[in-house]
């Protein structure tokens, strides 16, 4: 091998350590993409097993200076007691392997961690619930806004145990503790979110340390390319 060549191999190891490095920065510090990979958030955002699933871009810089608020899609960390399920498989292979946790790292393949999509719906302090009657999702005894919701529903609701309102079975009242957030899919008969967790010391809510960032925008694929607005809630 050439000195020539030596040095060319050299500058081009050298470029890729350094972008390598400045995408691990931004990640940590910006944002970064994420894959969605299920239908929980339909039709916010878009994923079904063996599809063309959207790719979102996820910002942190607004959770520097305020906690997440109702209407905003976030991203975050599963708690403890709700990852008893979860599994990402990788490759034996290892170059495939390596291939697959670069690609997890920028947000092309699903991430080694039980990273979450929803949306907001309470936060700490307020009071969630939805009885027999209701209107729909109920915070403060008021019903919330419902135009982000897949309607119809992906799933028929059992009328003897919840309804269309509540997007599957009644629940609550639930008080969310300070420092925590109640999250719901938009697909509500068709999402694990807090009403699943109902059972745990956290009765189903998230921590603010949790959230990872919040969801600004589908970037991929470019048929879907949007902005995320906060919907009312």
């Amino acid at each position: 091998m050439t000195r020539t060549s030596s040095l060319r191999i050299r500058d081009v190891l050298w470029a890729l350590a350094v972008t390598f490095v400045a995408l691990a920065l931004i990640q940590a510090f910006v944002g970064r993409m994420y894959l969605i990979p299920s239908s929980s958030m339909e039709p916010t955002l878009h994923g079904c097993p063996g599809c063309t699933n959207d790719r979102i871009a996820v910002q942190k810089v607004s959770y520097y200076f305020n906690d997440p608020r109702p209407g905003e899609v976030v991203v975050f960390s599963g708690p403890d007691s709700w990852n008893t399920s979860f599994e990402v498989k990788r490759s034996r292979n290892v170059l495939l392997r390596g291939i697959q946790n670069l690609g997890a790292a920028v947000g092309l393949v699903p991430n080694g961690d039980n990273i979450l999509v929803k949306r907001v719906i309470a936060t700490g302090g307020q009071t969630v619930s939805c009885q027999e009657g209701d209107p729909a999702v109920m915070v403060d005894g008021k019903p919330t806004n419902q135009d982000f919701v897949l309607n119809p529903p992906e799933i028929p609701v059992d009328e003897r145990v919840g309804s269309q309102a509540c997007g599957g079975a009644y629940f609550g009242p639930v008080t969310v503790p300070e420092g925590h957030l109640w999250v719901m899919g938009d697909n509500r008969t068709n999402s694990l979110d807090s009403r699943a967790h109902l059972g745990d010391k956290l009765q189903g809510t998230v921590p603010v340390e949790n959230v990872r960032g919040k969801v600004s925008a589908v970037m991929m694929p470019f048929s879907r390319a949007q902005t995320i607005d906060v919907q009312p809630v």
